[in-house]
């Protein structure tokens, strides 16, 4: 038995949830994964997972062993980098999950000045505002708004953009230019940003020195993709709450119009984030550290702003 790459495949099936998964992710046969963790139970006279038909499920022995495997295999890929001379000038794929219009409008936009240091790393994006599990769909890190509520990820903090309150010439031409927050509240239409994870609707937020105003929406529409939420503003659809970086080019070209500026609310942060127990690689970490030099003044401002 090839003792350590059975415990870099029980680890991956733990990661992953399954064996199906867990295969795809170091490129082996499902068989062969399967063998290779059957022999590391005989190895060690213990019971790691326990199979049924549905769902593979971790024993508290194989907690245990996984919890000090990750950190051996952790261990042993720091070392082995640290000899490699591929580390001044990293190469393979980097897998990033990233939001619909931080892809649009700030990354991809970025992405040459990356790729002219670093032309050995290739780069698969995820591109959806739904969460994405980063462990079982192999993905190296995401760039994500907001706040973060899971303590087994590592964030770093990559810049804060700027929410802005905007509607379409047409629109505000048939319902008017609201001068207070509350105006809203009266015969406005707002289209809602909808939590991709919940679908509940993101409230309006406002600030004005010391004074914050929040307004729940009974939204005319609601959108959970954040280009199609920008999408239906444009369209005349109604008032909503974006990204500066998102609006930018549409408040330039005059299909949008920033109303409530003064009641801009608090910057909203960005994150790039990946799992604890994942060995940083140095195509990963050049990534993380070119983000956040690039992506502050981007995200701030808005990449054609």
């Amino acid at each position: 038995m090839d003792q350590l790459l059975a415990m870099r495949a029980f680890s991956r099936v733990v990661e992953a949830g399954n064996f199906t998964r867990a295969a795809e992710t170091i490129n082996i046969p499902n068989a062969t994964m399967s063998k290779l963790v059957q022999e590391l139970e005989a190895h060690l006279g213990i019971k790691l997972l326990q199979r049924t038909t549905r769902r593979v499920t971790v024993t508290p022995e194989g907690q245990e062993y996984y919890d000090k495997a990750v950190r051996i295999l952790r261990d042993l890929e720091a070392i082995d980098s640290s000899f490699d001379v591929s580390r001044r000038n990293p190469g393979g794929k980097l897998r990033i999950d990233i939001g619909g219009s931080a892809a649009r409008d700030v990354l991809i936009p970025l992405l040459p000045e990356f790729l002219e240091s670093y032309p050995d790393i290739q780069f698969e994006l995820g591109v959806s505002d739904r969460a994405v599990d980063m462990i079982s769909d192999n993905v190296d890190c995401v760039i994500r708004g907001g706040p973060l509520d899971s303590s087994s990820l590592i964030a770093r903090h990559i810049g804060n953009a700027k929410l802005i309150t905007c509607a379409s010439p047409r629109y505000l031409k048939k319902y008017g230019v609201p001068a207070y927050p509350d105006e809203l509240k009266n015969g406005h239409k707002l289209t809602a940003y909808l939590s991709p994870q919940d679908g509940r609707p993101f409230p309006f937020r406002f600030a004005l020195n010391d004074k914050k105003i929040e307004i729940k929406v009974e939204q005319r529409i609601g959108v959970n993709e954040s280009n199609a939420h920008l999408a239906a503003a444009i369209a005349g659809l109604g008032i909503v709450q974006t990204f500066s970086y998102a609006a930018c080019e549409a408040l330039r070209d005059g299909k949008l119009v920033e109303i409530l500026s003064e009641w801009r609310p608090s910057p909203y942060p960005f994150h790039v984030v990946y799992p604890q127990n994942r060995y940083v690689s140095p195509r990963l970490r050049v990534f993380i550290d070119w983000l956040a030099k690039s992506y502050p003044r981007a995200v701030a401002n808005g990449i054609t702003a």
